[in-house]
């Protein structure tokens, strides 16, 4: 029995889901990561733009020898004319609350008249940046550029140290003669301007903080006169710098120095000195403080993922400090760390230095792999994907540069981002996020489970089908006419036609069906046992096994029960009078197998869900069957046809007869009804089996869908270790 709908479900299926998953901001690039996507275990995923909003704002800037600047809340994160200005004399690490805004309010102009250090400052924000921010026609401020950029461009405007103002094309007061972009190695970005009156040049640059210190060797710091930097400057430094990123913000050093031809050859936009020789022997201006705060949805789709047996890992270039602090807030980190051990707490949050200086060995003997790493680089997240594979793991990797190309290709789902990706990326991903969210990460996963879920239904519907009639023909072979020839239950046009029109139908139905209540507080799936888990394989037999054995008592109760028991003669070939027993007793059982059919893929809705009570929380006890029924119109119009066409097929002259070699039936239609009720009661009898025995399971493992949220942080804790090894050997 050759199940000849099956590609053509399986495709269409499969088509669909593609179609709906761009509705939930989700492009399929490669089909093969549908079925992948429901197995995903672990989801690695950048932190700007998809678990944060990507539009930063600069809260805080700390100046060593002025104290602490703050700005306070704006919902229009481009107008620099919203939000006040604050200053207070601390420094960050001294300040005794977390909330930006501490200090008192100042005016702009107020805060940069006789303030030196504050102009150096405010210059290396505006002109070691290539955004542009602006008003419009409208009257409305808009800018274009790297967020990261823009946020500190939108602080400099605050105080009228906008970019536009020094370099105004028709009153120019600067002209930039060298740039050296922001590289992911050296983690800087700087520029070489010169002033068109003096003929000066400076330098100015701004980048991670530990590597612009390391290019300082200046800094004003109890004076305005300036003095070499010292290793008890640096530490203060990072104290500070360790205070801001504490409030979960991202942490950028500024500094600049003139730059003196006679140290090197003079910058020019003809030939850019080395960068070596530019970005040193700088002096330090200060910190700035930035917040990209995270989407309303992350926390809750991290919750979600949890509940779903899926850890997620944050892999960004940021500070530990900003990382540890969004990764709390979005829930990538436990909010209660009792019970976890130094060790353990260390391992959840690790710089890229401290993961790629262990060995492939020193990795694996950890007790989990980090769920944050700080400072990323494209090579760490290789590893990263490497080490999780060791460890039986199936990843999803988000990324967006051409460096993170490599991480896609080689993980199980390379996931793109649509809006500020590069076109590297997209090419090396499975999937490309429309809205760069992480939400819509879940959102794939669940609609891969939806669909793992509807392939098991249509498939287990078909070769269950498949089986009963199969059983039924082999069977079957014992009823002998006089002449010793086998008389079929079953003539050949009518396998056909139960195999091509009556199941194709309701299995592109199946193939529809929405998700479970139920699909994201699941374990994921496995994909080495893929559709035919242990339950499908029961399900299918216990099925097969009861249409075929209810297919055989229709025929036996007509020619045996009902009628004289004759098998007449060439009755699988032509009708004759002595066949007419035969032919009828062939109709109904037609008749049964067919409804049997159509009522299986009602059954196969939800594969342990009574047919009667597939929401348990709905209040129509007598009546949701309908409902459920009803909702899944393509399902229900296409058992609707094959209810209709069964008439045809018997009371039609000659296509009756000479075709399905079967007789039209009367008084045959009350077998064929009480065989369908015992159907039914076959079906939940064997559905109340399953649950009963899917609650004892549960109930003795002593876990349930609520208990896997708290399995996603277990193998940090050593009492929970050996209860998620226990969980995991009854996955299916």
């Amino acid at each position: 029995m050759i199940p000849a709908s099956l590609i053509v479900v399986l495709t269409i299926t499969m088509a669909v889901g593609t179609k709906r998953m761009v509705q939930r901001n989700v492009i399929v690039r490669n089909l093969k990561s549908l079925e992948a996507l429901g197995a995903v275990t672990d989801i690695c995923s950048d932190k700007t733009g998809t678990l944060t909003q990507g539009r930063m704002v600069a809260k805080r800037c700390w100046i060593p020898t002025r104290g602490t600047y703050s700005v306070g809340i704006s919902n229009e994160p481009f107008n620099p004319t919203v939000g006040d200005l604050m200053f207070s004399h601390a420094a960050p690490s001294a300040q005794s609350t977390k909330e930006a805004g501490d200090g008192d309010v100042k005016e702009s102009s107020e805060l940069v008249e006789d303030n030196e250090e504050l102009s150096d400052f405010l210059m290396v924000a505006s002109l070691a940046n290539l955004a542009r921010v602006h008003r419009n026609q409208e009257g409305t401020w808009t800018a274009l550029g790297d967020p990261t950029e823009i946020a500190i461009q939108v602080f400099a405007s605050r105080f009228n140290y906008n970019r536009q103002r020094f370099l105004d094309p028709h009153a120019p007061k600067l002209k930039e003669v060298s740039e050296y972009g922001f590289d992911s190695d050296v983690k800087k970005m700087s520029v070489i301007m010169e002033c068109l009156d003096s003929k000066q040049q400076m330098v100015y640059s701004k980048g991670a903080v530990e590597r612009i210190l390391d290019s300082c060797t200046r800094i004003k710091w109890d004076s305005p006169a300036e003095v070499d930097i010292t290793d008890s400057m640096k530490e203060q430094i990072l104290a500070n710098m360790e205070a801001l990123a504490a409030q979960g913000l991202r942490v950028l050093a500024l500094a600049s120095r003139p730059y003196d031809p006679r140290s090197g050859r003079r910058a020019s936009r003809e030939g850019a000195p080395p960068r070596e020789e530019v970005e040193r022997d700088l002096v330090f201006r200060g910190l700035i403080g930035l917040y990209d705060p995270p989407r309303p949805e992350s926390a809750d789709a991290v919750k979600h993922c949890h509940r779903a047996g899926i850890k997620v890992h944050m892999l960004t270039g940021d500070h530990p400090g900003t990382a540890r602090a969004i990764a709390a807030q979005v829930g990538i980190l436990p909010e209660n760390m009792d019970g976890i051990s130094e060790r353990a707490a260390q391992t959840m949050v690790m710089t890229a230095k401290e993961f790629d200086k262990l060995t492939d060995d020193e990795l694996d003997q950890l007790p989990a792999l980090p769920l944050v790493i700080a400072r990323c680089a494209p090579n760490t997240k290789v590893r990263m994907i490497q080490a999780l594979r060791r460890r039986n793991a199936f990843t999803a990797m988000t990324g967006d540069g051409v460096n993170d190309s490599p991480s896609l290709k080689i993980a199980d789902v390379g996931i793109a981002m649509g809006q500020n990706g590069s076109d590297v990326a997209k090419d090396a991903s499975d999937i490309v996020l429309t809205d760069d969210n992480f939400a819509s990460i879940l959102n794939a996963i669940e609609e891969g489970r939806r669909m793992f879920d509807n392939i098991q239904k249509f498939v287990l519907h078909l070769l269950a089908e498949n089986i009963a009639q199969a059983c039924t023909l082999l069977i079957g072979l014992v009823f002998k006419d006089h002449t010793g020839i086998s008389v079929f239950p079953l003539a050949p046009v009518q396998i056909m036609w139960i195999i091509m029109i009556t199941s194709g139908m309701p299995d592109m139905g199946l193939g529809l069906e929405i998700a479970a209540p139920d699909v994201l507080e699941r374990p994921p799936v496995s994909l080495k046992a893929g559709v035919f888990t242990w339950e499908v394989c029961f399900d299918m037999l216990a099925y097969g096994i009861w249409m075929s054995a209810l297919c055989l008592s229709s025929f036996l109760l007509v020619v045996y029960g009902f009628g004289d028991g004759n098998l007449g003669e060439g009755c699988n070939e032509s009708y004759s009078e002595s066949c007419d027993t035969v032919f009828r007793a062939r109709a109904t059982t037609f008749v049964s197998l067919t409804w049997f059919a159509l009522f299986l893929a009602w059954e196969m809705v939800n594969m342990r869900r009574s047919f009667f009570r597939m929401q348990p929380g709905s209040k129509k006890y007598f009546t949701q069957w309908a409902y459920d029924v009803w909702r899944n119109q393509f399902l229900f119009w296409a058992v609707m046809a094959g209810f209709v066409t069964i008439f045809l097929t018997i009371y039609i002259p000659v296509l009756n007869h000479q075709v399905f070699k079967h007789a039209p039936i009367s008084w045959e239609w009350g077998v064929v009804f009480v065989e369908a009720v015992v159907f039914f009661l076959g079906c939940e009898a064997w559905k109340w089996a399953k649950r009963v025995f899917f609650r004892r399971r549960a109930k003795k493992k002593g876990y349930t869908p609520d208990d896997l949220e708290r399995l996603a942080f277990s193998e940090f804790t050593t009492g929970e270790r050996e209860g998620r090894d226990e969980f995991n050997k009854g996955k299916q």
